[in-house]
């Protein structure tokens, strides 16, 4: 995960407010909080979209994306109490699921010092609960390979962090192919902390 916050070790919980005014209540945890995601771009959010956050954190995205569209849910398994608290801050309308993108059995999930086993859900069923996604921001630490091809069809936009090996598993070449037969896209890539290499920042539009 990219983006800027505060990192573990903060001392106390405090408020604080972000150049375009949102709010964020920032908690004493072992893991980062993140605040700001310019890596992301989503000025083309409708308000019609169905839009999916996978990987919300703490609300970066999700509180920003429901100032546009009406119809947004959140997919976090780590920090999903202190999501819940920053959209209740900012009077957002976000449904939250607390788990992550997966295969639909219990996994393993790592953010910094903060390890959990929490259930999984695929692309496919995420789509069934949030009634279809025109808009996906996804952000799973490697878990964006896990994604079938085809459960992609038909979104309009995606914003997709895409972890190469260590940080996630080798690409799956049949979901790239996909995305390079539907839609018109960029990749910036992106350096990231201590070893871990380089990850990528998809910006897709159906073709």
């Amino acid at each position: 995960m990219s983006g800027s916050g505060f990192f573990k070790g903060y001392p106390s919980p405090q408020n604080i407010v972000t150049h375009d005014q949102v709010h964020f209540r920032v908690h004493p945890v072992p893991y980062r909080q993140i605040f700001e995601v310019p890596e992301y771009h989503f000025d083309d959010i409708l308000r019609e979209d169905h839009v999916i956050d996978i990987g919300a954190n703490v609300g970066a995205f999700c509180i920003r994306a429901a100032r546009v569209a009406d119809r947004i849910v959140a997919v976090e398994p780590i920090t999903f109490d202190i999501l819940e608290e920053n959209i209740a801050l900012n009077d957002a309308k976000v449904l939250v699921i607390k788990g992550a993108l997966g295969t639909g059995h219990p996994a393993e999930i790592v953010w910094d010092d903060c390890k959990v086993i929490t259930a999984t859900l695929t692309l496919k069923d995420l789509i069934k609960i949030a009634g279809g996604c025109d808009f996906l921001k996804c952000d799973a630490e490697g878990a964006e390979w896990l994604i079938r091809p085809q459960d992609l069809a038909g979104i309009r936009r995606i914003e997709m962090e895409l972890h190469f090996p260590p940080i996630g598993p080798p690409p799956n070449p049949a979901l790239l192919e996909f995305i390079a037969d539907n839609y018109l896209f960029s990749l910036d890539r992106l350096p990231v902390h201590d070893t871990l290499g380089v990850m990528g920042i998809l910006h897709a539009v159906l073709k």
